[in-house]
């Protein structure tokens, strides 16, 4: 059941970096109109995580600071993703963000929770490490390579801080608990700074419709779900082998929705998708 939850969660992402491309073409990439979408999103996530917990709002301290530390990274993430969609596509935006959620969580799940090194996961990781190597040119890393850094380090901190908040023996709230203050402190922080922003609004920046505001909602709510299921999986799933899996779903669900968009995936990239769902595949088939 939670491999089948992994999954679901892996399509929604995919989705999910789907709809904030659309939002960027509409709206935009700069600092507030990135806190807006951050905004907007979380508020709508929130609604969701609510009516998923019975409208219960769980507290611990503990919950509340990781919240709060978790909503900042994800906040940081989506500015940088608004920066690097705008000279990358979705197919590579995913490979760059996906990597970083693998390679973080991995390294914390066998150095410091005593995860097993198996052969399946390193033929995974190894697999979709040359996935990336494929993609990636010398030119596009100079151009926006801070973002792409950015993207790395901040979607695999978003791993490391639910494996945190899971293992750390500290008063906890449940999963959807969590999600719920993370949600909460997205929309405070980010919001906080949309509205000092609005200030220095420009007056040639495309006008905010309702259709941009549906599509930002979509991606917050349907984003905050997936995370959520993440972080009730790795209750049960170790994460060595939980971000192998996303990483790779990911890359392989967002390269097929390259073929609907204006940036078709090179030969390179679907070579890099068949060696993400190879590596993917060897978690399930090797048995050690």
């Amino acid at each position: 059941m939670y491999y089948a939850l992994i999954l679901l969660s892996v399509v929604m992402f995919g989705g999910c970096f789907a709809l904030q491309d659309v939002y960027r073409k509409m709206r935009g990439s700069g600092l507030r109109i990135s806190m807006e979408a951050a905004c907007v999103g979380a508020a709508a996530g929130l609604v969701v995580l609510l009516v998923v917990n019975g409208f219960r709002l769980e507290f611990t301290p503990f919950t509340l600071i990781m919240a709060l530390i978790a909503a900042v990274n994800g906040i940081a993430f989506t500015f940088c993703s608004f920066k690097a969609l705008d000279v990358i596509n979705l197919s590579l935006f995913s490979l760059f963000s996906m990597l970083g959620g693998m390679v973080l969580p991995f390294v914390q799940g066998i150095v410091f929770y005593g995860e097993r090194i198996t052969v399946a996961k390193v033929v995974c990781v190894v697999f979709i490490c040359a996935a990336l190597s494929l993609t990636v040119t010398r030119g596009e890393k100079k151009r926006g390579y801070i973002y792409y850094v950015g993207i790395f380090v901040l979607n695999g901190m978003s791993g490391v801080l639910s494996k945190l908040f899971n293992e750390l023996p500290f008063e906890k709230t449940s999963a959807a608990g969590y999600s719920i203050w993370m949600a909460i402190g997205t929309v405070v922080l980010s919001g906080m700074i949309w509205l000092i922003l609005l200030r220095k609004k420009n007056p040639d920046e495309p006008r905010y419709t309702l259709f941009a505001g549906i599509v930002s909602a979509v991606s917050g709510g349907v984003n905050k779900i997936a995370n959520f299921l993440l972080v009730l999986a790795l209750v049960h799933v170790d994460s060595s082998v939980q971000y192998p899996m996303v990483t790779g779903g990911v890359m392989i669900v967002s390269t097929l929705i390259c073929f609907f968009g204006d940036r078709k995936p090179s030969k390179k990239e679907m070579l890099s998708v068949g060696l993400a769902f190879l590596g993917m595949l060897a978690l399930f088939i090797i048995p050690m």
